[in-house]
Formats: structure tokens, sequence, C-alpha cells
């Protein structure tokens, strides 16, 4: 008996190693290059509190005279925060402080990805910003990021405002529609589960969904939409997809967004 139950022991840590490598390998793309510095200052970007030879962020060079508040970007699951830059370009002419920022195994920070590591990055990242900069603070999320930044927006008190691009509900009930609901509850061991996370949050909510997004179908942001009993707001993007959705915001609906988001 002794030695069945150590067999069975052995096959399911073989089993859990099994799964959490196929999880990784479906869910996480980095770029793990860290970005050089003359590819930092043609973005006019920099390195954003570091710490020897880690950092937590990128932020925006260009002066702004008396912010309205600081962003805080959390990108998608492939490539790193220096692809990005075009939330700069976004958001800095309503007058918002931007940081994008990186996660570990990413853009050549130390650490492996996982929604573990992610949720606590994304922690130090905000109370850093908080610190140094003081409120409001607000978030972005994109795609994998909405659930990161659905989790800091429910487990603290400091964040103002939040805008989610091409958000799921669940990431299991995503992987369901790509497999089976059995095996997405088998394989995954990272949830990023915004609709949890958004029952304790209480503040302005935008969301904005890609019409024709056929890796996150938009059915799943409207199910998060519909879900948040707070403000909302959700704009959908005709004709945009998972990655080119940026080609279709234009400047009149993101001043329609932070607007919202300010409460104007």
């Amino acid at each position: 008996m002794r030695g069945y139950r150590s067999l069975l022991a052995a096959l399911v840590m073989v089993f859990m190693l099994f799964a959490c490598n196929v999880q990784d390998h479906f869910i996480y793309f980095p770029d793990k290059k860290r970005p050089s510095d003359q590819c930092l200052a043609e973005a006019h970007l920099a390195f954003w509190k570091p710490y020897e030879e880690n950092y937590h962020g990128l932020i925006d060079t260009r002066a702004i005279e008396n912010p309205k508040g600081t962003i805080i970007v959390f990108h998608g699951n492939a490539g790193k925060a220096t692809d990005r830059e075009f939330y700069t370009g976004m958001f800095r002419p309503f007058g918002y402080r931007v940081i994008l920022a990186e996660y570990p195994g990413y853009g050549g920070r130390p650490g492996k990805p996982g929604e573990r590591s992610f949720l606590s990055a994304g922690r130090e990242v905000l109370h850093l910003a908080f610190n140094e900069y003081g409120p409001p603070i607000y978030l972005v999320g994109e795609s994998l990021g909405c659930g990161v930044a659905t989790w800091l927006a429910g487990h603290t008190s400091v964040v103002e405002g939040m805008i989610l691009f091409t958000p799921w509900d669940t990431l299991s009930s995503v992987a369901g529609e790509k497999t089976s609901s059995l095996i997405a509850g088998l394989v995954l061991k990272d949830q990023y589960d915004s609709i949890a996370n958004l029952r304790t949050y209480n503040k302005r909510l935008a969301i904005v969904g890609a019409e024709h997004d056929g890796i996150i179908p938009v059915g799943h942001a409207r199910s998060l939409y519909d879900s948040y009993a707070g403000q909302k707001r959700m704009w959908t993007l005709p004709q945009a997809g998972h990655n080119d959705w940026p080609y279709f915001l234009d400047s009149i609906k993101v001043k329609e967004i932070v607007d919202f988001l300010a409460g104007l």
C-alpha cells in the first residue's frame, strides 16, 4: 500500500509539472531581451525604478506640466513593454503621465512568467507609483494584462479608474472554448478571473472590445461588462481584431474614455 501511494504521488507530481508546462507554453510568449538605450531613446522612454539590473517598467520621458494623474499600463501576454509605446502617444496628449509596467521574465527582467509573479510585481509597481506621484492612479489592462489590472483594483484602495482593452471574463472560459472545460480545468493553474476580481472594486470601469477579435471573442468583454455593478461604459471597435485594435481607436474615442474615467 505504501508503494502504491508513493507511485500515485509521483504520478500526480509528474502530471502537475506537465500541466504547468503545457499552460505556460500556450499562455506566455515573452520577449526576454532587455531594451537597449537606443531603443528607449527613440521611443522617448526610460527605465522606471531600476534596482541594480532590474527595473519595474518604462516611463514616458516627455515632460508634462501638472499631470492630471498617472496611468499604469499592464500589457498582454506577448512581447515586452517597449512594444506598447503607443500608449504614451494615446494618453499623454490628454495630460496623463504614463508608466508601462513590465513583467518578470519579460524585457530582460529576472523571474518566471506566471499569475503569482505578475500580481506581485504589479502590486509593487502600483505601490511605488502611488508613493512617488500620489493620486489619482488609473490602470490600463490589455488582454492578459486585464487580469492583472482587475486583481490590483480589487485588492487595493488607490485605483481611481480602469480601462480594459480586449479583456476576458475568466481565462478558463476562453480556454474552454479553445479546447474543453474539462481539459482547461486540468491544465490551467493560473486563473486571471476578472469577474471575481471586480466584485470588490467600485470605481469607474471602461471596457473596449474588438468586434472581430478571433483570439478573445468580444463576447467575453461583454460578459465582464454585464457582471460589473459599478459605473461603467463599453466601446466596441467595428472591424478591429485582437492585435490591430489600436488602429481603430481615434483621438475622439480616447477622449471619451479618459473623460469618462475622470468623471467629466
